[in-house]
C-alpha cells in the first residue's frame, strides 16, 4: 500500500522543518504531521456536513499530549493512561485557538474541530510552534473557508539580539539575566497572538523581537502558500447565517435614539438593567411584526448595533461608554490582612473588578510534582485564579478549573514567578490562590496586583511589586485607530484587541494579547506598550501606598523553616533505616516536617522556633564529626562491668572506662555513674570507628 507522501521543508532557526501530507487520518477534511528535530506533531480538521441550530460560529480546538511521544508512563499506579489535559496542554490549545480563530468568518455554523495530537516529543523542540504551523497548513490546504494561513515562532533572547526557535536547553531564560522568551503569531503583515515571559524585559526589546518574528513569519506564510498551490483543496461552498434586511431595517429604526442611552448608562448595573429592559421590548415588538419564527437572529443584529456604536463613538468622538479618557486608569482600591488565618491577604479592586488574593506558606516537601509530556519535576510556586460564576451576576455550576481559568493563573503566575526568591534564600513553598469576587474587565491583571500585596503581606521577599493592566483597541478598516487603557466589559467585548501586560517599575514580566480581527502592526503594539507603561506605574504607585515592602516578620500562623547543609554522604545517617531516624527526630521534637535536598540541605519545619530548633540540634549531633579533646554532654545508657556506655547524641555512643571515672580506684561502676545520668564527658581517642571518653579528664 503506497500513503502516497508529499513531504515539503524549509529551514526555520537553522533546522528543518517538515511538513508532511498522505493518506494518514484520510478521513478528516485535512491532515497534516509536522516534524521539528525529534518532535511531530500530527493535526486533523474536520468540518461538519450541515449547519448547526448555534448563533454562534461552533469551532473547538483540541490538543492531544501522548506520553510515548517522550518515551514516558505516566499516571497514578491504578490508571496508566492520558487523562484530563495537564494545564501545559490546555496552554499549548489555547494558544493555538486563539491564534485561528480570528480568521475564521464568523457567520460560519458548520461544527468545526481542529485536533492537535503531539506524536513525538525531544524536549529541545518546542511542540506549540510545530502544532502551530501544522494546523495553520491543514485548514490551508483544507476546503474548510478559513482566512489564513498564520505561523508563529518562539523569540528568545541571545546576546544583544534574538534567536528564533531557540533549542530549549540553550535558551537564555535565566531571571538573573533578565531574558526573557515570547511567542508571536499572526498574518504575513500583522501580529494576532502574543505570550511573553520574562523578567523585567524593556519595552524597546519587546518590539524588536516582535519585529524578528515577524520575518520569520512572513517566510512560513509564504511556504504555506507554496504548498497550497500544489496540493490545496477548493473552499467549499457553505452558507453565511445572514440575517434578512427587512428585520435589521426594523431593528435599526426600532433602536434609534434608545441603544446609546442604555450602552453608555453610568455603572454597569444600570447598563446591565437598561439593555435587558431595551432587548425585551424590541423582542415584544418583533414577535408582534413577525411572529416567533422572525427572532432568530435578533441577537447577533443587537450585537452588531452596539459593535458599531462603541466603535463609531471612540473612534470620532474619543467617547468610551463609562466616559472615561482613553488612557484613564478606573479608581483603584487596595488593603491587605483581611484574613486572620492566612498568611498573607490582599484585596484589589479596579472599576466594578474584585480580586482577593490568600498566600499560603508551606515546608519544602509541599512542592507539587509535576509529570507533564514537556515537564517533570518540582514546583515551588503555585498561583491559582478562581472565576465563580456569582463575580459576573451568574448561577454556574462549580466543576473545577476551566481551560480560562488555567490560562488566566498562568498568565499572573508567570507575571510574578522571576521575583520569587530563591529557595536557599525563601526555602518556602508559597500558593497564592486569586478568588475573583467581581469581574468587569482584566480579572488577570487585578489577580497581578492582589498576589502581588498579598505576598509581601505574608513576608515573602519579592524583589519587586507587581502590577497589570489590559489594553484595547478600536480599529476602522480606513486605517483609524484608538488605544483604550484599562478596558472593561464592553470594550472588551466588542473592542478588537485584549493586550494584557504586567511587569514591575524595572520592566515587563508577562504579556499576553488575542484580537477579534487579522491582527495588528508593531506600531501599534508600541504605542499600546507605552500607554500600558504609564498605567502600570500608575497601578504600582497604589500597590506603594498600601504595603511599600515585603513585611519583615511572618504571620504567627506561617510555619518556621530552619535550614542546615550536611555532607551529602551523611543523608542516609540522618534518614536511617526506613527513615526511621528521621521519623524518630519528627516524633521527639514535634516539628512538622525534615526534608533533605539531594545537595544536602536539611529543611526543617515547625510551628514553634523552640521545636524548630530542638530538631536542629539532633540532626546536627548526626552529623558532627568528633574530635579528640572535646568536651560534650551525653547520658548513660548501659552499665558494664568495666565501664559504661554514653550517648553522645545523634546516634553516637562511647566507652567510658572504669578508670576514666575518678581519679580514685572505682570498685563498683554503679557506685559512681547510673543509667539515665547526664555526663559531661571528654573525647580522649578515637580509633576504628569507637571513641574512648573520660569523666575526670572533663573537669580538668
Amino acid at each position: 500500500m503506497d500513503l502516497e507522501r508529499k513531504v515539503f521543508t524549509k529551514e526555520i532557526g537553522g533546522r528543518e522543518l517538515k511538513l508532511e501530507v498522505s493518506k494518514i487520518a484520510e478521513q478528516a477534511n485535512s491532515a497534516v504531521m509536522a516534524t521539528y528535530g525529534g518532535t511531530t506533531a500530527l493535526v486533523a480538521v474536520v468540518m461538519g456536513d450541515s449547519d448547526t441550530d448555534l448563533d454562534y460560529m461552533p469551532l473547538t480546538v483540541d490538543y492531544e499530549e501522548r506520553f510515548y511521544a517522550a518515551g514516558k508512563i505516566l499516571g497514578s499506579r491504578f490508571v496508566r493512561r492520558e487523562g484530563r489535559p495537564s494545564e501545559d496542554a490546555v496552554l499549548s490549545g489555547r494558544l493555538i485557538d486563539r491564534t485561528l480563530r480570528p480568521l475564521f468568518d464568523k457567520r460560519i455554523r458548520r461544527s468545526i474541530q481542529v485536533v492537535t495530537t503531539i506524536l513525538s516529543y525531544d524536549e529541545e523542540n518546542d511542540p506549540d510552534f510545530v502544532s502551530l504551523i501544522a494546523a495553520s497548513a491543514a485548514l490551508a490546504t483544507s476546503d474548510i473557508p478559513w482566512g489564513g494561513p498564520v505561523a508563529g515562532v518562539r523569540v528568545t533572547k541571545a546576546g544583544d539580539g534574538f534567536a528564533i526557535n531557540s533549542l530549549n536547553s540553550k535558551s537564555d531564560n535565566g531571571p538573573e539575566k533578565r531574558a526573557f522568551e515570547a511567542f508571536f503569531a499572526g498574518t504575513d503583515a500583522r501580529i494576532n497572538m502574543i505570550e511573553l515571559g520574562g523578567n523585567e524585559v524593556d519595552e524597546k526589546d519587546v518590539i524588536e523581537s516582535a519585529k524578528t518574528a515577524q520575518v520569520v513569519i512572513k517566510e512560513l506564510i509564504d511556504f504555506q502558500k507554496e504548498i497550497v498551490s500544489k496540493i490545496g483543496k477548493p473552499k467549499a461552498s457553505i452558507e453565511l447565517k445572514e440575517p434578512s434586511e427587512e428585520l435589521v431595517k426594523e431593528i435599526g429604526s426600532f433602536l434609534d435614539g434608545k441603544l446609546e442611552e442604555a450602552v453608555y448608562a453610568k455603572d454597569k448595573t444600570d447598563k446591565s438593567d437598561k439593555l435587558g429592559e431595551l432587548k425585551k421590548s424590541l423582542y415584544e415588538y418583533l414577535e408582534s411584526k413577525f411572529g416567533e419564527e422572525g427572532l432568530r437572529g435578533v441577537e447577533g443584529i443587537l450585537e452588531k448595533k452596539i459593535d458599531d456604536l462603541v466603535h463609531k463613538n471612540i473612534l470620532e468622538l474619543g467617547k468610551r461608554p463609562d466616559g472615561r479618557a482613553l488612557d484613564e486608569v478606573r479608581d483603584l482600591y487596595g488593603e491587605v490582612s483581611l484574613l486572620p488565618r492566612a498568611h498573607g491577604s490582599a484585596l484589589f479592586i479596579r472599576g466594578g473588578t474584585q480580586a482577593l488574593s490568600a498566600t499560603t506558606l508551606a515546608s519544602p516537601g509541599s512542592e507539587q510534582t509535576v509529570e507533564t509530556l514537556e515537564h517533570s519535576g518540582k514546583k515551588r510556586f503555585m498561583l491559582h485564579y478562581n472565576f465563580p460564576g456569582f463575580s459576573v451576576g451568574e448561577a454556574k455550576p462549580f466543576r473545577g478549573p476551566g481551560r480560562r481559568d488555567i490560562g488566566h493563573g498562568a498568565l499572573a503566575e508567570k507575571a510574578i514567578k522571576p521575583l520569587i526568591p530563591a529557595a536557599n534564600i525563601f526555602p518556602y513553598t508559597i500558593r497564592v490562590v486569586s478568588e475573583i469576587l467581581a469581574s468587569n474587565g482584566s480579572s488577570s491583571m487585578a489577580t497581578v496586583s492582589a498576589a502581588s500585596m498579598s505576598l509581601m503581606d505574608a513576608g515573602v521577599p519579592i524583589s519587586s511589586p507587581v502590577a497589570g493592566i489590559a489594553m484595547g483597541l478600536i480599529d476602522a478598516p480606513d486605517g483609524r485607530h484608538k488605544i483604550l487603557t484599562d478596558i472593561q466589559g464592553p470594550e472588551d467585548h466588542y473592542g478588537d484587541m485584549d493586550l494584557k501586560v504586567a511587569g514591575t517599575k524595572d520592566g515587563v514580566n508577562a504579556m499576553q494579547m488575542d484580537v477579534k480581527i487579522q491582527g495588528i502592526t508593531v506600531d501599534i503594539l508600541e504605542e499600546a506598550l507605552e500607554a500600558a507603561k504609564k498605567a502600570r506605574f500608575h497601578i504600582l504607585d497604589l500597590t506603594n501606598s498600601v504595603i511599600p515592602e515585603p513585611r519583615k516578620e511572618l504571620s504567627e500562623f506561617a510555619p518556621r523553616i530552619l535550614s542546615i547543609s550536611i555532607d551529602p554522604s551523611r543523608i542516609g545517617e540522618v534518614i536511617g533505616p526506613g527513615g526511621k531516624v528521621i521519623n524518630g527526630i519528627i516524633e521527639k521534637t514535634g516539628v512538622e516536617s525534615i526534608d533533605i535536598d539531594d545537595d544536602g540541605l536539611v529543611y526543617i519545619t515547625s510551628g514553634s522556633k523552640e521545636s524548630g530548633e530542638s530538631a536542629l540540634e539532633e540532626v546536627r549531633a548526626i552529623v558532627r564529626e568528633l574530635e579528640v579533646g572535646e568536651v560534650i554532654d551525653g547520658e548513660v545508657v548501659k552499665l558494664l562491668d568495666f565501664g559504661a556506655i554514653v550517648d553522645l547524641g545523634g546516634g553516637k555512643t562511647g566507652l567510658l572506662h572504669v578508670s576514666e571515672i575518678s581519679d580514685k580506684y572505682v570498685e563498683d561502676v554503679s557506685s559512681v555513674v547510673k543509667i539515665g545520668d547526664k555526663v559531661r564527658v571528654k573525647v580522649i581517642k578515637i580509633e576504628n570507628g569507637k571513641t574512648s571518653l573520660s569523666l575526670k579528664r572533663a573537669k580538668s
